[in-house]
């Protein structure tokens, strides 16, 4: 087994939500500009079957799978629903609105983009999907977007920073997922 634990995962969600915070409230110096477009996908797989995943995160209101979010609150149109947005609230207290692009239910994917952000990223739009793979599941979820750099945040910053968030929700999923 590998000597990364659960704490030292948790550990690393937050300095990257922190990190991503700081940067967003001005607190880290550097004159942010925006960057060419970048591209970052993260894939994972689970042996549970895709509609039993679709049903944990298929929903657009709900990001409860995710260990860094406290709270997800719909704040206009319905759910599901193209024009949704969700407000999103890390339990270090940054926020991040979202509005939903396109849902495909049969297809398991969605499409959202970000309205609102402490992160260092601009025209972020993002698909998260689910097809079989074998008696399981492979959940994607990709995004293309623009970073905006200071001192402290390059473009591979950037994409560590996002790429983490993918990590950390796959973490959270299969964890809630194993514990049914």
């Amino acid at each position: 087994m590998s000597h990364d634990t659960g704490d030292t995962r948790m550990k690393y969600r937050m300095n990257i939500f922190g990190l991503a915070c700081a940067w967003g409230l001005g607190l880290l110096a550097g004159t942010a500009s925006a960057a060419g477009a970048l591209h970052v996908e993260e894939t994972t797989t689970l042996d549970a079957p895709p509609a039993v995943v679709w049903q944990a995160i298929g929903t657009f209101s709900s990001l409860a799978w995710h260990p860094v979010v406290a709270q997800t609150q719909l704040t206009a149109g319905q759910d599901n629903k193209k024009g949704a947005v969700r407000k999103v609230t890390t339990r270090d207290g940054a926020v991040i609105v979202e509005k939903l692009q396109a849902l495909d239910a049969g297809a398991h994917r969605m499409r959202y983009e970000i309205v609102e952000s402490p992160l260092p990223v601009a025209h972020y739009v993002s698909t998260l999907s689910v097809q079989a793979a074998g008696k399981g599941s492979r959940i994607t979820w990709k995004s293309d977007f623009d970073a905006v750099r200071s001192e402290a945040v390059d473009d591979a910053k950037a994409k560590d920073i996002v790429a983490g968030i993918y990590k950390a929700g796959f973490d959270g999923l299969r964890e809630q997922l194993t514990s049914k």
